[in-house]
């Protein structure tokens, strides 16, 4: 058998070496280009991403100083006045909706005591803010503390949600207004146009007087007190006000809304719920019949000498609630109508019954909302009446045409994707 020649088998050997050699290099030339192509991509997306997060700095800085220019503001309406310098008897005021802003169970529950410690604890948190703000009074300071609410449905509420009982209830309403000669809790009554009615009057009076140094308001809604603040802004009277809040996370919801002014919070953790108070369902009352004992009657029908068995206006049978003359307000009977009795154009004054309810807001529906239709944020979002979204859903025929009366860019939530 012929051997290889040492000298042969050593060249073939290099030879192999130096192909795999050449072969190792251009792969790692090719990655290494591979790598530098790579990191000079992330390095145009580093840049891209630090230029952006650069913007978004300024943007927010550019928000936080309008923000803190406008709280300067708010401040010096009242700092530069001179009732501000030398009043000799201060007011301080606490306004607050008790159907919004409900005590903590906790203190619900102690009945008396819980209501007077509940008082207490309000002075407290309230005097330690103006401590903080290093307000300055020269003389006499009085603290008045006003909660409206409607005592009996939310009692109701409290007691359907096993949170105190009734006894308990009025016993703490009891103890809070028994705290102090200033302190009161005023029963509104059925309805929550009288309430905010009540609110809005007060805020709009007692602001504006040159003692008042302070007002603390609890309950706030954009939608319901924008016309107030708005006014008591052109004034400058604005500064005057300071929001109260349950908690952080409550804070935060107010403050992200558009239609919100820049205003001082004040953070009541522990003292009110965290949440809103859910509503117990409630039953229609029976229609007052009034007192037939001295009525004759005939045959079981009383007489056309009797008293009227109900009061406000019928409902013609014959027609649909929509041609009834005029018809029936929508807002009034299924939320809130903005406008109030007297200068709306449709009837508050119809008896309705549930199923007429149920139809009026079956109807409702039907017809867009105008704060969406206009690409506006909805103040009442799930409470509206109006529709959000069309009844003819995403292959609605008139959309098609340009012609749907919804035309908001979310009235069609399912085309959008």
């Amino acid at each position: 058998m012929a051997t290889q020649p040492l000298g042969e088998a050593s060249q073939q050997l290099w030879d192999e070496t130096l192909a795999r050699l050449l072969t190792l290099s251009s792969a790692t030339v090719r990655r290494n280009a591979d790598l530098e192509n790579r990191v000079a991509e992330l390095e145009v997306e580093l840049l891209v991403w630090k230029q952006a997060h650069s913007v978004a700095i300024e943007a927010s800085e550019r928000e936080v100083k309008a923000h803190n220019v406008q709280i300067a503001a708010l401040n010096r309406q009242i700092s530069n006045t001179d009732s501000f310098k030398s009043n000799q008897h201060a007011l301080i005021l606490c306004i607050i909706n008790g159907d919004e802003l409900v005590f903590s169970p906790n203190l619900l529950a102690q009945g008396y005591s819980g209501g007077r410690t509940a008082a207490q604890q309000l002075t407290q948190r309230i005097a330690a803010q103006l401590s903080s703000e290093d307000v300055q009074v020269y003389g006499r300071l009085s603290f008045w503390t006003t909660i409206y609410f409607d005592r009996m449905e939310l009692a109701d509420d409290l007691a359907a949600s096993k949170l105190c009982s009734h006894e308990q209830f009025h016993a703490f309403i009891t103890g809070f207004t028994q705290a102090s000669p200033r302190f009161s809790m005023v029963d509104t009554g059925r309805g929550k146009e009288n309430l905010e009615a009540k609110i809005q009057e007060h805020l709009q009076t007692f602001t504006y007087f040159p003692q008042t140094l302070r007002v603390f308001f609890g309950g706030y809604e954009p939608a319901t007190h924008m016309e107030v603040f708005t006014g008591l802004s052109r004034d400058e009277m604005l500064g005057k006000i300071t929001l109260l809040h349950p908690n952080q996370h409550a804070a935060d919801a107010v403050l992200d809304r558009l239609d919100v002014f820049p205003l001082p919070r004040l953070i009541l953790d522990g003292l009110f719920l965290s949440e809103k108070l859910p509503r117990a369902p409630k039953k229609l009352a029976p229609l007052a019949t009034g007192s037939y004992n001295s009525v004759t009657s005939n045959g079981g029908l009383i007489s056309p000498q009797s008293p009227a068995r109900s009061v406000g206006r019928p409902i013609d049978p014959s027609l649909p609630l929509h041609k009834q003359n005029p018809p029936p307000c929508n807002e009034h009977y299924l939320m809130t109508c903005s406008k109030g009795a007297g200068n709306c154009k449709y009837s508050h004054d119809y008896i309705l019954t549930t199923e007429q309810l149920v139809s009026l807001a079956n109807n409702a529906k039907k017809a867009p909302c105008n704060w969406l239709k206009n690409g506006v944020h909805c103040p009442y979002g799930e409470k509206c009446c109006w529709g959000h979204v069309c009844p003819n859903g995403p292959k609605c025929f008139h959309l098609s045409k340009g012609k749907c009366w919804f035309k908001g860019e979310s009235m069609h939530p399912e085309l959008l994707s």
